[in-house]
Parts: C-alpha cells; structure tokens; sequence
C-alpha cells in the first residue's frame, strides 16, 4: 500500500545495501520517524575505504557527520614526542563529527579505517535544515558527546594512576561490551586492534602488552588463540583487575 514503510524489510535492507538507510543506525536519529529517516537518507552520500586508510586528518574542516555503516575505524592523535594515542574505536552504527554540525571547525583528532570500511555522509547543511524540524536530536548529540568525555576522562585517569595490568584489563572490558559474544560461559572477544595499537592505546610497548597477555593466560583468566581473538574465561577476575 503507498504511503506505509515496512520497517522489518527497510532494515533488511540497511544490512544489504552500502549504507542507503543508514541513519536508522544512528543513536542521535532515534527521535526521527520513520518518514524524517527516509527524507534524511535521501541527503546522505557514500564513501568507501580500504583498511589503512585515512579518513580525515586532524586539521581538516569539520563540516560532516561521518557514520559507520559496516567496518571499524580508530580516531587518534599524535603527542609531542610524534607516538600515536589512540582516542576511540568506532564501528557500525557509530559516528564522528557531531560536534561539527553544531559549528564548524577543524578535525582535532586523525580517522583511520581499521577494516575495509563503509562511511556514510551528512553535510552541515543538510543536517541544519533536518535540525529546525527536530531540534530535539541537538540533545541526543549533548548525551553523545557527554559519554565519550566521560570516556576520556577515565583514559587520562587510567593512564595516570592505574598499572600496567589494570590498564590491560579495562580495555579488554570496554572491548567485550563492544565486540565480545558470549558463548555459555566463556566470552569469544575478536580484537578490533593489532597489539602495537593496543600498546599505543594505554601507553605502553608492544612487549609489555605481549608479556601480560600471557600472563594472563598464565592465570587462566583468558586464552589467547593467535594475535586477534582472545578468549575469556574469568570475567569477574578480569573486572577485579581493575580496581
């Protein structure tokens, strides 16, 4: 019948399609009807990058939405000495470049495909225009942008007072919220970072990183099954590593 969305199939689609219905991934979107996504998708343009690629450089004019439709990115900067720290770790359905449709700026951080990765587009301009209609998504943007402070504060303070271990073991649990499946009691968690990146993340050598895997494992707390995919058997342990 014209007129009525089939919202099973759309999505059906969005998981097919190269990024067409994206935004219904989108958190900050959620507030939008079904008939505002379909008018807001028509506005978005797709990008495609091989892994290893840059997206954006720091520097770079901030004035678009960049969403994650299917694959993984890192957004990072350098310090003063030029060794990467790495800020975030997005994939499918998150995004980057919120705060540069409330103003436009410039990128203070690099975006680097970590798989080969589809980006869906949203211009400043087009995203003002939908944001007089709906000015409640500028609140969903606020609650993003507060979540991910709040994730940088806890990596400054993890970097300053916790140990090495402590280090290891919360970003092994962030990434089990993000990318962890579990499997009866185990929890199969495929790394979305190399180790080098990992040692970059926390501060750290890859050496260092290497060496208290295997501890770890050692412990029985996990179990490593080559350099991407970790198994862990001790989840309590894990958090109590932490503290």
């Amino acid at each position: 019948m014209d007129g009525i969305i089939d919202t099973e199939k759309e999505y059906k689609i969005c998981n097919l399609c190269k990024g067409k219905y994206c935004a219904h991934k989108v958190s900050i979107f959620s507030v939008l009807t079904e008939e505002q996504l379909i008018r807001l998708t028509a506005k978005i343009s797709h990008k495609n990058y091989k892994k290893g690629q840059i997206i954006f450089f720091e520097g770079d004019i901030s004035d678009k939405l960049y969403v994650i439709n299917k694959g993984k990115i890192k957004i990072f900067k350098y310090t003063r000495e030029g060794k990467e720290q790495i800020l975030y770790i997005l994939s499918e359905g998150d995004f980057v470049g919120d705060l540069s449709l409330l103003k436009k700026d410039e990128f203070k951080f690099n975006a680097e495909a970590l798989a080969d990765t589809n980006i869906c587009v949203l211009t400043k301009d087009d995203f003002d225009e939908m944001l007089k209609e709906n000015p409640e998504v500028a609140i969903e943007i606020l609650q993003v942008v507060y979540d991910r402070i709040v994730k940088l504060e806890n990596l400054i303070q993890n970097l300053s007072t916790k140990d090495i271990e402590a280090r290891i073991a919360g970003l092994l649990l962030s990434f089990v919220k993000d990318f962890g499946v579990r499997k009866g009691e185990l929890i199969e968690l495929e790394l979305p970072l190399s180790r080098e990146d990992i040692a970059n993340y926390i501060g750290v050598t890859r050496e260092t990183i290497s060496r208290k895997l295997g501890s770890m494992q050692d412990q029985g707390v996990i179990d490593l099954i080559g350099s991407k995919r970790i198994i862990i058997k001790d989840i309590e342990e894990l958090e109590y590593m932490t503290t």
